[in-house]
C-alpha cells in the first residue's frame, strides 16, 4: 500500500506556533507516520509513482500546497488547493477546540464529553472536505484525512 513516510510543514511566512498548536502538529505528524494511506491515482493517462512518499505541506499565494517526492527524493506530484472550502470548517474547529479546552478546566465530565463529540464531528467534516478536494489528485482514507486536516488547521491558523 502506498503511504507517507515523511511529513514536513513549510513554515515560511507563518507566525510562530503557540505551544498548543505545536503539540497538535507533533501529534498529527506522529500519528500520520504511524498509520496512513496515501495513493496518487493515474492522471491524464500517465502512471503515477507508487510511493512511499515524502510530503511537504505549505501555504503559497493563499493556496494549500501538497508537494510530494518519492522516497528517493524525486518529484512525484504537486497540487494546489484553494483554502476557501476549508475556511469555515477550520474556524468552527478552532472555536470548538477553545470551548473544549475551557470546559476541561471547569465543567463536569458530561458537558466535556458533549463538546468533545461536537469537536470530533467538525473534525470529521474537515476530513471529508479534504477528501473531496483531493479527488482525482490523491486517495486517502478517513484517518489519514483527519490527521492531514489537523495539519491544515495548523497551517491555516499557525
Amino acid at each position: 500500500m502506498s503511504k507517507l513516510i515523511s511529513v514536513k510543514i513549510d513554515e515560511a511566512g507563518l507566525a510562530p506556533p503557540t505551544p498548543e498548536i505545536e503539540q497538535e502538529r507533533k501529534v498529527a505528524i506522529f500519528d500520520l507516520l504511524e498509520d496512513n494511506s496515501f495513493t496518487l491515482p493515474a492522471r491524464d493517462d500517465r502512471q503515477m509513482p507508487e510511493g512511499p512518499f515524502r510530503l511537504l505541506l505549505a501555504i503559497r499565494e493563499r493556496r494549500l500546497v501538497f508537494d510530494l517526492t518519492t522516497e528517493a527524493g524525486e518529484k512525484a506530484a504537486e497540487f494546489h488547493l484553494s483554502l476557501g472550502p476549508f475556511r469555515q470548517v477550520v474556524k468552527d474547529y478552532f472555536q470548538i477546540c477553545e470551548s473544549y479546552f475551557d470546559a476541561v478546566k471547569k465543567m463536569p465530565p458530561s458537558q466535556i464529553e458533549a463538546i468533545d463529540m461536537a469537536r470530533r464531528g467538525i473534525h470529521n467534516e474537515g476530513a471529508r472536505v479534504l477528501q473531496e478536494r483531493l479527488e482525482g489528485k490523491a486517495v486517502v482514507d478517513i484517518d489519514t484525512a483527519r490527521r492531514l486536516f489537523t495539519l491544515i488547521c495548523v497551517l491555516h491558523w499557525g
